[in-house]
């Protein structure tokens, strides 16, 4: 486990991990979005998931929570949902004009944060520590699990 005095590795993440999540969340609302609202986002302006319950997956959130923020989402102009016409049963969800200028904004945020994240680090310590974080996640998930993207 290292020195009898060093904190252990998992702990030392965790304590990371939140403290990286609280700053994104701040910056994202600063900006005027969520982590759910950029993701939903993200997911769609990459239009891998237009269904919603492909989009529920790939923002890694259950159905029900997913319909909470779209409802918010349509409430704000963002999005808009119809049926799928080869399935009634399905929605399908599309950014509007306005969700395109929320996904600018909020890209820009990220993407400073994410400047702020990579600061100081060299390009061989950010692939060291990418390498280092999917080993984590193999250690902890597995080797079949899907790795964090």
């Amino acid at each position: 486990m290292g020195k009898p005095d060093a904190e252990p590795i998992g702990l030392l993440l965790t304590r990371t991990a939140k403290v990286v999540s609280r700053a994104f969340d701040q910056a994202l609302t600063e900006a005027g979005g969520s982590l759910p609202t950029w993701l939903v986002l993200v997911s769609l302006k990459g239009q891998a998931h237009g269904a919603q319950r492909e989009l529920a997956d790939a923002v890694g959130i259950e159905g029900p929570t997913l319909t909470h923020h779209l409802n918010r989402m349509e409430a704000a102009g963002l999005v808009t949902r119809r049926r799928d016409p080869d399935n009634r049963r399905a929605h399908r969800v599309e950014l509007t004009d306005a969700g395109e200028a929320a996904f600018r904004r909020l890209l820009q945020t990220v993407a400073a944060f994410d400047a702020r994240l990579r600061a100081g680090l060299a390009d061989r310590e950010l692939t060291a520590l990418r390498g280092l974080l999917e080993r984590l996640h193999t250690n902890v998930a597995g080797p079949d699990r899907p790795r964090p993207s």
